[in-house]
């Protein structure tokens, strides 16, 4: 039970409704057990001495009893309802703020379609059992002793016989359920595994079909859903093995009662109304036993469900506000960022080399600090370091003068935008997509910042223009039309720091000129750092860092480097080996300098 323990905070403050179900089915199965007293009262004291004038008042009062249970049982489900829908209502609620509050460390590793599933069929199996199934389940437990409390104030030798079956039937279920559970857990990771292959196949169909891929997915699904496949039949296995026992068993009792209750009517010593009556309340005790099997199923189901929550909802939050963290005010921020001997290692990689090793930077406000290097070489990490991403291994990242550590988050990262390579766009309007941030922005302000980042006149050719609705992930428009949309949802956002990792890479170089032109505007007085691979997007730069494999190997302006050999300057011969007046310039400036 550690695992409803786990849940208890989401569905305890519905104590209530759960009692409510309870008692109200407990209430209802009580009523039900009248039934057989009421047939030994019409055989033994009205069908045998034939004396019926009692039957009228008989037949009303089990009218009412039927009303009542029927009332009962609205009880029941009413309250079941509402407990489950609540409890899913916060599962849901809590799991989704927990994702927004993880770390980026956290989504290294992580499988959009196995989050999904914990959110959808995970919670949707909890919401039954603690609903309704934990209700059913305790009330078995209730009919048993209710059922054989009667059956013991009618005849307590033929009950005690027959209770002989629950210890065995106990013990069946306990081994049941041992069997069971990790089958299902096995059925929710398969479950995992198909979501996450339909949802990467979706999202990656033009892929897919680019590459003539179809067979090759047709083959992995299909191997998900045989391993699918393959743990129900494992359950099915389970379940005909133990079913025919517990139903062997169960019906043993009936079997029992009636070979050695008959002899007793035989022999005088049992009415036939008790024996009937005795029969009945048996079967009402059998009736759930039988069904123990589907109880413990649907038990072990929610177990396995409620565990895989339980794991996302107490992963560990490492990125987390200090106590007394400060709340920057946003016309004090100036946007000078300090990196001190910063030295930081991928999470869960530590058999890799360090990202950045030793990385030291000042940038005074209103500053241009470009970053160049290869694949790896550190200079996304550096922005996601400011972002506090990550939380550096050693050293420290200051703005204006304090540790972004000490530094609220949300606080620290209104002061930032960030244009990243991969452009992500939401399925909602453009107008939406770039005011993302800042909700309240005016109708000016968005147009404004979409004039900035060269993208006003082709949204003014869509059909809608800003209410064109963008398609899932940015679907529809080129990657250079969401390139430039992401860079006017930065803008509009009036950041101290700007941070722009290859945000124009998609842009041709003409495009990519004339932005560059008005991010020269909007960048005076903002701390700006620019990944880029092409020398173009640099070279205006007050400083640009060279990185390779996580360290500094060259640092200075644009005219500097280009006169040093190392990097930089092998970079630039290479994008400019079709303008070799331009490589003569810098070659004549570095016999210049040595000279």
């Amino acid at each position: 039970m550690d695992v409803f323990r786990g849940l208890k905070s989401f569905f305890w403050q519905d104590k209530g409704f759960l009692l409510g179900s309870v008692l109200g089915l407990a209430t209802a199965t009580a009523l039900g057990l009248v039934y057989p007293m009421l047939l030994k009262v019409l055989i033994d004291d009205m069908i045998i001495p034939g004396e019926y004038e009692g039957l009228l008042g008989l037949a009303l009062l089990a009218v009412g009893i039927v009303m009542l249970k029927a009332g009962c049982q609205y009880v029941h489900g009413f309250s079941g309802g509402r407990l489950g829908n609540r409890l899913a209502s916060r599962l849901r609620n809590a799991s989704y703020e927990k994702l927004q509050v993880l770390p980026f460390s956290f989504y290294d590793s992580a499988r959009t379609g196995d989050l999904m599933s914990r959110l959808t069929a995970d919670i949707e199996g909890i919401r039954n059992f603690i609903g309704f199934g934990l209700a059913q389940l305790m009330n078995t437990g209730f009919l048993i002793l209710f059922g054989f409390t009667m059956m013991a104030i009618i005849d307590w030798p033929l009950m005690l016989m027959t209770l002989v079956i629950i210890p065995v039937l106990a013990y069946i279920a306990i081994r049941f359920e041992f069997h069971i559970h990790p089958v299902f857990r096995s059925i929710r990771a398969a479950v995992s595994r198909l979501t996450v292959s339909v949802q990467e196949n979706i999202m990656g169909v033009r892929t897919v079909k680019s590459f003539a891929s179809e067979p090759h997915e047709m083959k992995k699904f299909r191997g998900g859903n045989e391993n699918y496949r393959d743990n129900h039949l494992a359950l099915a296995a389970v379940w005909a093995k133990y079913f025919p026992i517990i139903e062997f068993i169960a019906n043993l009792s009936v079997v029992l009662l009636l070979l050695v209750g008959g002899f007793r009517v035989i022999n005088k010593t049992l009415t036939l109304g008790e024996l009937v009556s005795l029969n009945g309340m048996l079967g009402m005790i059998v009736a759930p036993l039988w069904t123990l099997g589907f109880q413990i199923n649907n038990y072990t189901q929610s177990k396995a469900a409620g565990e895989r929550l339980l794991e996302l909802l107490n992963q560990p939050v490492t990125i987390r506000n200090a106590d007394r963290a400060l709340r920057l005010q946003d016309e004090a921020v100036q946007g000078h960022i300090h990196f001190e001997d910063v030295s930081f290692r991928y999470p869960n990689h530590e058999e890799q080399p360090s990202a950045l090793l030793g990385f030291n930077l000042d940038a005074p406000p209103g500053s241009v600090i470009g970053l160049l290097g290869g694949t790896g070489s550190g200079k996304s990490t550096v922005v996601q370091l400011m972002l506090r991403a990550y939380d550096v291994g050693e050293g420290s990242i200051t703005l204006d003068g304090v540790d972004i550590r000490h530094i609220e988050l949300e606080s620290l990262r209104r002061q930032m935008a960030i244009v990243f390579q991969e452009t992500f766009l939401f399925s909602t309007t453009i107008r939406e997509n770039i005011a993302y941030g800042q909700a309240d922005a005016s109708e000016e302000s968005i147009i404004e910042a979409a004039k900035l980042a060269q993208a006003h006149d082709f949204i003014m050719e869509l059909p809608q223009g800003y209410d064109t609705i963008v398609g899932e992930r940015g679907m529809g428009l080129s990657g250079g039309q969401k390139q430039r949309i992401a860079i006017a949802r930065a803008l509009l956002l009036r950041p101290k720091v700007l941070m722009l990792d290859d945000a124009t890479s998609a842009l041709d170089m003409e495009t990519e000129h004339v932005i560059q032109q008005s991010l020269r505007k909007v960048m005076a007085g903002r701390t700006t750092f620019i990944i880029a691979h092409r020398i173009s997007s640099l070279r205006h730069a007050d400083e640009i860092i060279v990185l390779d494999r996580g360290r500094i190997v060259q640092r200075g302006k644009h005219e500097q480097l280009i006169r040093q050999p190392g990097l930089y300057r092998e970079t630039y011969q290479t994008q400019y080996a079709d303008r070799p007046d331009e490589l003569e310039s810098a070659s004549a400036g570095e016999r210049r300098v040595s000279g």
